[in-house]
């Protein structure tokens, strides 16, 4: 195998780490390029973010608050590095490998830090399921070292790869630590273009970084909520509520608003105006015949969208002595009186509104979680959930995805296959909390983004983004600018394609990667280059919310650049690679006339090349070093040397 025949170049550890995996226990994953592909996570080099600001949204704060940053995911990610171990949510949809839909270069397997883009791998490439397997392999070691310890990976394949990923997540995850494989309905009408089966779902794989540490929608329940379940038919389901047999949204469900004739009274009853019915019509006319009759389609001219299921042979209009219903009616009273009663139930001893049973021990086991999060501090707002088997109802559909994104910005957007808001938005209320950070390295059209500040908005939370997109820049098409800060904006200022829009609050910061950080490069770049730079980098360990400076846009001010969430102030001394870059007394008095004047607290984080005053008010960052640092760089083998400055 090519992983063997480089051994003489190995280190121990590496030598260490195959031979434990090859005379391991248990199942091994091994493809062409592996043990290159585990090697290229520490060989990426980080790259200068350069802040956008016509493609920036909001106030200052809110644009602290979101990222969305344009650039190779792999390279993106490294550079990311003052987020690594904090993120609660990685929330991504990567290609499937339909053919055609990412990049592969050959000269990454020697240097990921290759410009080239490479070639898209075609649906005909005999290699392309070891290239795609390459391709993921260290993004999913990145995304792993990016979760805080409690955190989650929600990634959606289809069928296509769903083997390979799983086994690979498996590996770098554990699989101990695999959480759940959702499987979500895409379609809801077969299709006629395929020869055997026609794949209707699609899958999310869920897994943790530390599943003793993970907090979801789960919750234990309390007394007081489990008395609210009765068992008054004795059924043998066990204890039970009443829940509304209807849901908002009959217009994009016309196919569940029908007639369903009552057992009981033959009255015909529909959902209220404006609703459909929960369950699907095959399920609605088990449910009703098992109340003793036998129900069929009939139209009834009766104005409501679909056919009505009625009692079998039932004359309209209703006469209350017709046979078919005064033999239903006694046996719909027989089976009300001898229990258990159906699913579908009919309040006030038959006579009132159709209902359907919730039961206890389904919302124990999390088939319909009360709320979306586990810790009870959190006190969220209680949204019902399902089952890790979601149908379109309650997870959205493809198509319904595509709508959303041409409401919001027009045709042509040229995007086949977009999740649906709902799906999104569901995964984000059971694995972020409402103060969580998601991630999303592969962002497309903005999805994510799009359903964490709509969330945000509907449920008071402050959860926050980084989005990472490309694109295909060698078409001058960068999805980044085009579609997804496009989209991002619609939804912020309600500016939507189809008029109906409303605004929501939220903002996010755009920036570019360029080129990649040494020493060298940092003492090379112009001011307001150092200025993204430090912004970008700047990481206090101590802090994990508000861990982002927020900027000064104020052009007047020499040295103040940032302020953290505590008020103290950031100032940058740095006129150029052949200006003055060294804090002098001269430069710290300045630097105290800013934060006077920006009403800081009295602290100054001072980013310079020498410090040449001390006062125990400073706090000195050198550069190139602390920079390079917070980069993630190795200082042992990235130490700069001053000789030959001067």
């Amino acid at each position: 195998m090519d992983d063997l025949e480089h051994l003489d170049q190995l280190s121990v550890e590496q030598l260490i780490e195959i031979i434990k995996e090859r005379t391991g226990a248990g199942v091994n994953l091994s493809f062409t390029g592996k043990q290159r592909a585990r090697e290229l996570s520490r060989l990426v080099r980080p790259r200068v973010q350069r802040s956008v600001p016509n493609l920036s949204v909001g106030s200052t704060e809110q644009r602290a608050h979101n990222l969305l940053l344009e650039g190779d995911n792999l390279q993106s990610l490294a550079s990311l590095y003052r987020w690594r171990g904090q993120i609660d949510l990685i929330l991504t949809d990567p290609p499937y490998n339909t053919g055609n839909d990412f990049r592969y270069n050959d000269k990454w397997e020697k240097n990921p830090n290759d410009p080239g883009l490479g070639e898209f791998v075609g649906s005909d490439d005999p290699a392309r399921h070891t290239k795609w397997m390459n391709f993921m392999f260290p993004r999913l070691q990145m995304m792993h070292a990016m979760l805080r310890q409690g955190g989650v990976l929600a990634i959606c394949i289809d069928h296509r790869e769903l083997f390979h990923l799983g086994q690979m997540l498996d590996e770098i995850f554990g699989e101990t630590n695999r959480l759940a494989i959702i499987n979500w309905q895409k379609s809801y009408a077969p299709r006629n273009d395929n020869k055997h089966i026609s794949t209707a779902t699609e899958y999310v794989l869920v897994y943790a970084r530390d599943v003793d540490k993970v907090s979801t929608s789960l919750l234990e329940r309390s007394e007081s909520a489990n008395s609210k379940y009765r068992n008054p038919d004795n059924d043998p389901e066990g204890m039970w509520r009443p829940s509304d047999a209807s849901a908002k949204g009959a217009d994009d469900h016309k196919g569940q608003v029908y007639g369903i004739q009552n057992p009981f009274t033959g009255e015909m009853q529909y959902p209220p105006q404006g609703r459909h019915w929960t369950a699907e019509r095959r399920r609605m006319k088990s449910w009703l015949e098992e109340w003793g009759g036998t129900y069929e389609t009939r139209d009834l001219h009766d104005g409501a969208p679909s056919k009505a299921l009625v009692l079998k042979g039932t004359r309209f209009p209703i006469d209350p002595t017709d046979p078919v219903l005064v033999a239903a009616r006694e046996r719909a009273t027989k089976v009300h009186d001898e229990g258990p009663w159906p699913r579908l139930f009919f309040s006030r001893m038959g006579e009132g509104r159709p209902n359907t049973k919730t039961y206890l021990s389904q919302v124990k086991q999390g088939i319909v979680p009360l709320t979306y999060w586990a810790d009870e501090t959190f006190d969220p707002i209680p949204e019902e959930l399902g089952p890790v088997s979601w149908d379109h109802e309650q997870s959205g559909h493809s198509q319904s995805g595509i709508a959303e994104l041409t409401a919001i910005v027009g045709r042509g957007h040229g995007f086949e296959t977009v999740k649906p808001l709902k799906l999104i938005q569901k995964i984000v209320q059971l694995w972020c909390p409402p103060d969580g950070l998601v991630l999303d390295p592969f962002a497309g059209s903005g999805t994510v983004g799009h359903a964490v500040m709509a969330l945000n908005d509907r449920q008071g939370a402050d959860r926050r983004f980084i989005l990472i997109e490309q694109g295909r820049p060698e078409r001058g098409d960068s999805y980044a600018r085009t579609l997804t800060a496009d989209r991002l904006r619609r939804v912020i200022t309600g500016d939507w394609a189809n008029g109906r829009g409303k605004p929501i609050p939220g903002g996010y910061s755009f920036k570019s990667l360029t080129k990649q950080v040494d020493a060298k490069v940092v003492l090379r770049m112009e001011r307001d280059e150092m200025v993204d730079t430090v912004i970008a980098s700047h990481h206090d360990s101590g802090r994990r919310r508000g861990s982002s400076l927020q900027t000064f846009d104020d052009l007047s001010y020499q040295y103040l650049v940032g302020r953290n969430a505590d008020g103290h102030g950031f100032y940058l001394i740095w006129e150029g690679p052949d200006g003055n870059t060294d804090l002098t007394e001269d430069v710290y008095e300045a630097c105290v006339a800013e934060g006077i004047r920006a009403k800081l607290e009295p602290v100054y984080n001072v980013y310079a090349r020498y410090n040449l005053y001390g006062t125990e008010d400073v706090r000195f960052f050198r550069i190139p070093d602390q920079i390079l640092i917070d980069f993630g760089l190795d200082m042992r083998t990235e130490a700069y040397s001053d000789q030959g400055e001067q």
